[in-house]
């Protein structure tokens, strides 16, 4: 297929680090520590490494990974796309090895979110921050992460007729399937169950979105060893073949006064270039499992419409009958997603795949589904009304 990435590349190495408050850890360490597991996953040395490719929003330059990892003269890019930049290191990396240009390369990802007195409340990219246009700043005055995404609650609500308590409970469903799986998962930030109770009654961060609504400030790292997928079976016989690597930016919604606050644009049109290059023209029956950026409850109830998951304004019915839980039609967030690993930004994208690869391996443990298909992973940068979404399709075999 001519201008696809379709079974071209494949990741035969992953590592992943524990996500949380990393205290005692730099981000030094935590590079170190995710990009060796995946060397020895892949059974590889470091000097194997011709390029690499460094996700990070608060890093600076390719010698945030060059120096930990003492990979010296070769070529080291960093990449940033806001919460979609671990993805986009990925993204960048597997290009080079289609192009024929690399033969091994590394993507790693990474942010120490704790040691900047980041609160998870303020946006990195407001009006008072910096990173937007005159333009786009006047029609997105400061505001914070929760209240954006509140106002997709409520408008959800409004839409298809949800009563206050009946669209608590369906985001309540959301938090309480994510730590039902995170607690199977050693690596995740947050381990612990909770009740769809306690998540409807706990405290309000912006009405309808309480506590347990709402993803955590982590720090952590994850790294992928990436070649062509006929050298794959050299390394391992349980490579992960890439069959779609799609990006979405917007920024449209933004100017307009009809934008409905119930859909993301950006994610439906980066599913439907993703499908087509991997594919895949029944999504809800081919897609085995999927990882999407969960940073509220709300987005990923969302993200399962605009992935053409479930029929506009019918999600709270496959949420609520379990299609989605572990062990449903369509396992989503398997390894307790954003809301139990937290958002360490450059990493996210990454430890999205982490998981599609051990699921593959049948190494994801108590949390294993059985017999996987595709795996699809989506990661919003950005907020409502404009994002970049990457949206990427994985697969155990190549075909």
């Amino acid at each position: 297929m001519g201008g696809s990435i379709k079974d071209r590349v494949a990741i035969i190495g992953m590592g992943c680090t524990k996500f949380g408050e990393r205290w005692n850890a730099s981000a030094e360490d935590m590079i170190v520590e995710a990009a060796y597991e995946a060397y020895q996953d892949a059974g590889i040395d470091p000097k194997d490494i011709d390029a690499a490719w460094v996700g990070t929003l608060w890093g600076l330059t390719g010698m945030t990974a060059a120096k930990p990892l003492k990979l010296n003269y070769i070529p080291i890019t960093r990449v940033e796309n806001g919460c979609a930049t671990g993805s986009e290191a990925v993204r960048n990396a597997a290009y080079s090895v289609a192009a024929g240009i690399n033969d091994i390369v590394l993507a790693v990802g990474f942010e120490k979110l704790k040691d900047q007195g980041y609160s998870g409340l303020d946006l990195p990219f407001t009006a008072s921050g910096g990173g937007l246009s005159d333009d786009a700043a006047g029609v997105a005055p400061t505001t914070t992460a929760p209240a954006m995404f509140a106002v997709m609650a409520t408008k959800y609500f409004e839409r298809y007729g949800l009563s206050p308590e009946e669209g608590k409970r369906m985001l309540a469903r959301i938090s309480y399937k994510s730590h039902k799986n995170g607690v199977l998962n050693p690596k995740a930030h947050f381990q612990r169950e909770i009740s769809i109770e306690q998540a409807m009654n706990a405290p309000i961060i912006s009405w309808p979105l309480g506590l347990f609504d709402c993803c955590g400030v982590s720090d952590g790292a994850a790294a992928a060893i990436i070649v062509s997928a006929e050298k794959a079976k050299e390394f391992r016989k349980d490579p992960m073949y890439l069959k779609a690597l799609q990006i979405s930016i917007g920024g449209e919604n933004r100017l307009r006064d009809d934008y409905d606050y119930t859909h993301v644009e950006e994610i439906y049109q980066s599913g439907i270039a993703a499908y087509r290059e991997a594919e895949v023209t029944r999504p809800r029956e081919e897609i085995g499992m999927a990882e999407v950026h969960d940073c509220f409850s709300i987005t990923e109830a969302v993200f399962m419409e605009d992935l053409q998951f479930s029929p506009r304004g019918k999600v709270r019915e496959d949420i609520e009958n379990g299609f989605f839980d572990l062990d449903g039609g369509l396992p989503v967030q398997p390894d307790g997603g954003l809301k139990c690993f937290g958002h360490p930004i450059g990493a996210s994208g990454i430890r999205m795949l982490y998981e599609m690869y051990k699921q593959f391996q049948g190494k994801a443990g108590k949390r294993q589904i059985s017999n996987p298909k595709l795996g699809l992973t989506s990661n919003l940068g950005g907020e409502p009304p404009g994002c970049c979404i990457s949206t990427f399709i994985v697969g155990g075999k190549l075909g």
